[in-house]
């Protein structure tokens, strides 16, 4: 079997992250980071119409009659009864009164009056509401990584089992903020699709990795005592590399599926969830292999190093 030097080649593994850390952090400041009315507080008005419908001209109406406050409209199809839906997204933290729902409904009614436009579902989200959804959902991620961590050291105690726990949740990182870059790039607001995407990439990926981490223990366990860790962390990804391979596949491919046909239908909900989680996925595998084992190598290596200078 030919062992692959996945060590050798970290440098280049590591160079890859951090360009594509740093692209995220770039897309936070352009174009920017847009918070969904769940975290931010907000109106969503749902509207429902017969006939065909210009997006621009539908927003323009709204927004006129809202006196110039600007509105995010997106399109959606009906599950029940495949026709085509508008969801405007007023962000403001003030919402909507009822007067400017009125003015609101009078102005699409005036300006498409053979459309028959009706408003299908309303929803008001306070503020301290979202924001309180906000703090306790990072709060969940947090508690994640932290159980994964003591899962982890306790598993693997035998090779040093701390340095794998934190190892693994910095790899997780990775792919958490590669996830938060596709939302970014492709200008989906952060919603509780967001949090979904990352609680997913977190199971999905500590699996990868714990099943690296278990060829590792392993083969430190058969392999010669004078085995370094490079070649031991080489030959148990390699050996590990076409189950994980695999299991990437079918999962994107389920996953591509859904994007193809969110895109299709129009269902932006599911859009949002399934495009970054595909980004995610891929950046999942790319830490698992690519990252996990060299860098648990290099700091084994480190301290190795620091004993015997000692």
């Amino acid at each position: 079997m030919k062992i692959y030097d996945i060590v050798g080649r970290r440098k280049v593994w590591f160079t890859i992250s951090l360009v594509l850390m740093v692209v995220a952090l770039v897309a936070t400041f352009f174009p920017g980071v847009k918070l969904d009315i769940q975290f931010s507080g907000g109106t969503i008005i749902t509207y429902s119409f017969t006939g065909q419908l210009d997006k621009n001209a539908f927003a323009s109406t709204v927004e006129s009659a809202l006196a110039g406050r600007q509105v995010s409209l997106q399109e959606q199809q009906d599950m029940n009864t495949g026709n085509t839906q508008y969801v405007v997204t007023l962000s403001e933290r003030s919402g909507i009164t009822p007067d400017e729902q009125i003015a609101v409904n009078e102005a699409l009614a005036q300006a498409f009056p053979d459309n028959q436009v009706e408003v299908v579902n309303l929803s008001n989200v306070d503020p301290t509401i979202g924001r309180d959804f906000f703090v306790k959902s990072i709060a969940a991620v947090a508690l994640a990584a932290v159980v994964m961590i003591l899962y982890i050291a306790f598993r693997f105690r035998k090779m040093n089992g701390w340095s794998a726990g934190v190892i693994s949740v910095l790899a997780l990182l990775h792919d958490v903020i590669i996830a938060y870059a596709a939302f970014v790039v492709c200008g989906f607001p952060l919603n509780d699709s967001f949090i979904a995407v990352v609680l997913t990439i977190l199971g999905y990926s500590i699996n990868n990795t714990i099943i690296i981490y278990d060829r590792v223990r392993e083969n430190r366990r058969l392999l010669p005592q004078r085995t370094s860790y490079a070649e031991l962390v080489n030959i148990s990804v390699t050996q590990s590399l076409g189950r994980s391979i695999n299991t990437t596949v079918s999962t994107v491919i389920a996953v591509a599926c859904v994007c193809v046909l969110s895109v299709l239908y129009h269902v932006s909900s599911i859009l949002t969830f399934s495009l970054p989680l595909l980004v995610g996925m891929f950046a999942g595998f790319f830490s698992s292999v690519f990252i996990a084992g060299p860098l648990w190598a290099f700091w084994q290596e480190r301290r190795a190093a620091q004993r015997h200078a000692a």
